[in-house]
Protein backbone atom coordinates (compact mmCIF):
# COMPACT_ATOMS: atom_id res chain seq x y z
CA UNK A 1 0.00 0.00 0.00
CA UNK A 2 2.66 2.51 0.81
CA UNK A 3 4.43 1.63 -2.53
CA UNK A 4 0.84 2.83 -4.40
CA UNK A 5 0.41 5.56 -1.95
CA UNK A 6 4.20 7.70 -2.90
CA UNK A 7 3.51 6.35 -6.21
CA UNK A 8 0.90 8.26 -6.88
CA UNK A 9 1.24 11.59 -4.95
CA UNK A 10 -1.18 13.38 -2.98
CA UNK A 11 -2.22 15.96 -4.99
CA UNK A 12 -1.67 14.31 -7.73
CA UNK A 13 -4.54 12.10 -6.25
CA UNK A 14 -6.57 15.19 -5.66
CA UNK A 15 -6.17 16.79 -8.56
CA UNK A 16 -7.43 13.44 -9.91
CA UNK A 17 -10.63 13.83 -7.72
CA UNK A 18 -11.17 17.37 -8.70
CA UNK A 19 -10.66 16.66 -12.40
CA UNK A 20 -12.94 13.80 -12.46
CA UNK A 21 -15.87 15.98 -10.35
CA UNK A 22 -15.40 19.17 -12.64
CA UNK A 23 -16.35 16.33 -15.52
CA UNK A 24 -18.88 14.42 -13.98
CA UNK A 25 -21.01 17.82 -13.15
CA UNK A 26 -20.84 19.29 -17.04
CA UNK A 27 -21.47 15.98 -18.37
CA UNK A 28 -24.53 15.75 -15.92
CA UNK A 29 -25.78 19.39 -16.35
CA UNK A 30 -25.85 18.82 -20.17
CA UNK A 31 -28.72 17.25 -20.95
CA UNK A 32 -30.74 19.14 -18.09
CA UNK A 33 -29.73 22.28 -20.05
CA UNK A 34 -30.73 21.00 -23.23
CA UNK A 35 -34.34 19.98 -22.51
CA UNK A 36 -35.36 23.40 -21.16
CA UNK A 37 -37.24 24.87 -23.94
CA UNK A 38 -37.00 28.74 -25.32
CA UNK A 39 -39.98 30.41 -23.52
CA UNK A 40 -40.39 34.55 -24.41
CA UNK A 41 -40.42 36.27 -21.07
CA UNK A 42 -42.37 39.81 -20.86
CA UNK A 43 -40.51 42.73 -19.11
CA UNK A 44 -42.94 42.56 -16.52
CA UNK A 45 -42.08 38.32 -15.89
CA UNK A 46 -38.73 39.17 -16.16
CA UNK A 47 -38.78 42.25 -13.40
CA UNK A 48 -40.43 39.45 -10.99
CA UNK A 49 -37.63 36.77 -12.16
CA UNK A 50 -35.04 39.42 -11.57
CA UNK A 51 -36.20 39.20 -8.37
CA UNK A 52 -36.30 36.19 -7.47
CA UNK A 53 -32.50 35.50 -8.50
CA UNK A 54 -31.58 38.66 -6.58
CA UNK A 55 -32.08 36.67 -3.41
CA UNK A 56 -32.03 32.62 -4.14
CA UNK A 57 -28.37 33.01 -6.23
CA UNK A 58 -28.22 29.68 -8.06
CA UNK A 59 -24.97 30.51 -9.13
CA UNK A 60 -23.90 29.68 -5.31
CA UNK A 61 -23.85 26.35 -6.10
CA UNK A 62 -21.47 26.51 -8.38
CA UNK A 63 -18.95 28.65 -6.13
CA UNK A 64 -19.51 26.06 -3.74
CA UNK A 65 -18.02 23.77 -5.82
CA UNK A 66 -14.92 25.35 -6.27
CA UNK A 67 -14.36 25.55 -2.79
CA UNK A 68 -15.37 21.74 -2.07
CA UNK A 69 -12.99 20.59 -4.58
CA UNK A 70 -9.96 22.67 -2.60
CA UNK A 71 -11.24 21.00 0.42
CA UNK A 72 -11.55 17.30 -0.86
CA UNK A 73 -7.61 17.97 -2.48
CA UNK A 74 -6.83 18.80 1.30
CA UNK A 75 -8.43 15.56 2.57
CA UNK A 76 -7.37 13.17 0.36
CA UNK A 77 -3.99 14.81 0.66
CA UNK A 78 -3.89 14.35 4.44
CA UNK A 79 -5.30 10.57 4.42
CA UNK A 80 -2.62 9.95 1.54
CA UNK A 81 -0.23 11.15 3.78
CA UNK A 82 -1.48 9.43 6.79
CA UNK A 83 -2.00 5.68 5.04
CA UNK A 84 1.51 6.17 4.02
CA UNK A 85 2.99 6.61 7.44
CA UNK A 86 4.89 9.63 6.67
CA UNK A 87 6.79 11.13 9.76
CA UNK A 88 4.74 13.67 11.39
CA UNK A 89 7.28 16.46 10.68
CA UNK A 90 7.43 15.88 6.89
CA UNK A 91 3.88 15.24 6.64
CA UNK A 92 2.96 19.02 7.68
CA UNK A 93 5.81 20.27 5.51
CA UNK A 94 4.04 18.74 2.82
CA UNK A 95 0.49 19.71 3.78
CA UNK A 96 1.63 23.34 4.07
CA UNK A 97 3.25 23.24 0.58
CA UNK A 98 -0.25 21.66 -0.80
CA UNK A 99 -1.86 23.90 0.98
CA UNK A 100 -0.02 26.91 -1.27
CA UNK A 101 -1.33 25.26 -4.34
CA UNK A 102 -4.23 24.70 -3.13
CA UNK A 103 -4.97 28.10 -2.38
CA UNK A 104 -3.50 29.02 -5.84
CA UNK A 105 -6.26 27.17 -7.44
CA UNK A 106 -9.01 28.91 -5.04
CA UNK A 107 -7.52 32.04 -6.26
CA UNK A 108 -7.41 31.47 -10.22
CA UNK A 109 -10.57 30.11 -10.56
CA UNK A 110 -13.01 31.50 -8.27
CA UNK A 111 -12.73 34.76 -9.68
CA UNK A 112 -13.29 32.84 -12.99
CA UNK A 113 -15.87 31.35 -11.30
CA UNK A 114 -17.59 34.31 -10.43
CA UNK A 115 -17.55 35.68 -13.75
CA UNK A 116 -19.30 32.79 -15.63
CA UNK A 117 -21.75 32.55 -13.03
CA UNK A 118 -22.40 36.25 -13.15
CA UNK A 119 -22.65 35.90 -17.01
CA UNK A 120 -25.03 32.73 -17.01
CA UNK A 121 -27.45 33.06 -14.05
CA UNK A 122 -30.29 35.16 -15.26
CA UNK A 123 -30.17 33.64 -19.06
CA UNK A 124 -30.06 30.08 -17.95
CA UNK A 125 -32.28 30.38 -14.54
CA UNK A 126 -35.11 33.04 -16.22
CA UNK A 127 -35.98 30.09 -19.11
CA UNK A 128 -36.90 27.68 -16.31
CA UNK A 129 -38.61 30.21 -13.84
CA UNK A 130 -40.66 31.54 -16.64
CA UNK A 131 -42.02 27.77 -17.64
CA UNK A 132 -42.24 26.71 -14.30
CA UNK A 133 -44.35 29.89 -13.43
CA UNK A 134 -47.03 32.13 -14.33
CA UNK A 135 -45.70 36.07 -14.11
CA UNK A 136 -48.85 36.05 -10.88
CA UNK A 137 -46.87 33.07 -9.41
CA UNK A 138 -43.62 35.07 -9.62
CA UNK A 139 -44.83 37.70 -8.22
CA UNK A 140 -45.87 35.76 -5.27
CA UNK A 141 -43.26 34.01 -5.00
CA UNK A 142 -40.96 37.24 -5.08
CA UNK A 143 -42.99 38.45 -2.71
CA UNK A 144 -42.90 35.77 -0.12
CA UNK A 145 -38.97 35.77 -0.41
CA UNK A 146 -38.60 39.04 0.28
CA UNK A 147 -40.81 38.58 3.12
CA UNK A 148 -39.18 39.22 7.07
CA UNK A 149 -40.87 36.35 8.00
CA UNK A 150 -38.60 34.43 5.66
CA UNK A 151 -35.40 35.81 7.27
CA UNK A 152 -36.76 35.04 10.23
CA UNK A 153 -37.18 31.58 9.18
CA UNK A 154 -33.80 31.18 7.77
CA UNK A 155 -32.47 32.24 11.53
CA UNK A 156 -34.28 29.27 12.98
CA UNK A 157 -33.40 26.53 10.36
CA UNK A 158 -30.01 26.37 11.78
CA UNK A 159 -31.43 26.22 15.53
CA UNK A 160 -33.77 22.97 14.06
CA UNK A 161 -30.94 21.43 11.85
CA UNK A 162 -28.20 21.34 15.06
CA UNK A 163 -31.29 20.35 17.52
CA UNK A 164 -32.12 17.53 15.33
CA UNK A 165 -28.21 16.43 14.69
CA UNK A 166 -27.90 16.64 17.96
CA UNK A 167 -30.58 14.15 19.31
CA UNK A 168 -29.85 11.85 16.23
CA UNK A 169 -26.03 11.65 17.17
CA UNK A 170 -26.60 10.88 20.71
CA UNK A 171 -29.48 8.12 19.33
CA UNK A 172 -26.95 6.35 17.57
CA UNK A 173 -23.89 7.99 17.57
CA UNK A 174 -21.84 4.74 19.01
CA UNK A 175 -23.51 2.57 16.38
CA UNK A 176 -22.30 4.54 12.94
CA UNK A 177 -18.77 5.05 14.83
CA UNK A 178 -18.73 1.40 15.52
CA UNK A 179 -20.18 0.62 11.82
CA UNK A 180 -17.86 3.23 9.85
CA UNK A 181 -14.85 1.84 11.85
CA UNK A 182 -15.37 -2.05 10.64
CA UNK A 183 -16.06 -0.59 6.90
CA UNK A 184 -12.53 1.75 7.62
CA UNK A 185 -10.75 -1.87 8.45
CA UNK A 186 -12.23 -4.27 6.04
CA UNK A 187 -11.47 -1.17 3.20
CA UNK A 188 -7.94 -0.68 4.51
CA UNK A 189 -7.36 -4.30 4.86
CA UNK A 190 -8.41 -5.28 1.18
CA UNK A 191 -6.32 -2.27 0.10
CA UNK A 192 -3.17 -3.76 1.24
CA UNK A 193 -4.15 -7.38 -0.04
CA UNK A 194 -4.66 -5.74 -3.50
CA UNK A 195 -1.70 -3.62 -3.72
CA UNK A 196 1.05 -5.94 -1.84
CA UNK A 197 3.17 -8.41 -3.96
CA UNK A 198 2.05 -12.11 -3.39
CA UNK A 199 4.66 -13.97 -1.94
CA UNK A 200 6.41 -16.51 -4.12
CA UNK A 201 6.13 -20.12 -3.55
CA UNK A 202 9.26 -21.54 -2.10
CA UNK A 203 10.49 -24.40 -4.42
CA UNK A 204 10.18 -27.87 -3.36
CA UNK A 205 13.78 -29.18 -2.38
CA UNK A 206 14.73 -32.12 -4.42
CA UNK A 207 15.94 -35.32 -3.24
Amino acid sequence: MNVLLRTLSPLALAAALALSTTAHAATASAPAAAATPPVAIDAEKQKQIDRILAILHPENGVLQAVQEQAARAMQQSNVALQNAQVPQERGEKALKDIQTDVQKYIDTTMPVAVASAKKFTTPTSAPILAAAFTTDELRQLATMLESPLRERLDKVLPQMQNAVGQKVSADIGPTVSKNAHTMGEAITGKLRAAVTPATPATPASSK
